[in-house]
């Protein structure tokens, strides 16, 4: 079983907006900190965005900066990226993922536990 499950992916235009969520399915676990990545095709996954439960620090990647935004609930381990001003760029699969170790650097992939199953965002100009 998918220990995260993201949802609100799906077709948008270019200057459009959408907001994914994430959540946690059927396991339980704390975490310290969420994350966003995305992958598009024929790329490496990449960092988007991280929070860190205990001070609220959010973090984002310099493309994304100023056009989304994370937030969520750390004792539901849940968390939800507002995505604003898409570009065809933005056109990845978007996975979320979970910190369980308190890794001092959220934006390296291998510093999470936890992974979604991905969800699809095509960006259309």
């Amino acid at each position: 079983q998918v220990p995260l499950v993201e949802s609100g992916g799906g077709l948008v235009q270019a200057g459009g907006s959408l907001r994914l969520s994430c959540a946690a399915s059927g396991r339980t676990f704390s975490s310290y900190g969420m994350g966003w990545f995305r992958q598009a095709p024929g790329k490496e996954r990449e960092f988007v965005a991280a929070i860190r439960w205990s001070v609220g620090s959010t973090y984002y990647a310099d493309s994304v900066k100023g056009r989304f935004t994370i937030s969520g609930d750390g004792p539901r381990n849940a968390v939800y990226l507002q995505m604003n001003l898409l570009k065809p760029v933005d056109t990845a699969v978007y996975y979320c993922a979970a910190d369980l170790q308190a890794s001092s650097i959220l934006k390296f992939h291998t510093n999470y536990d936890l992974w979604g199953q991905g969800a699809q965002v095509p960006v259309v100009s």
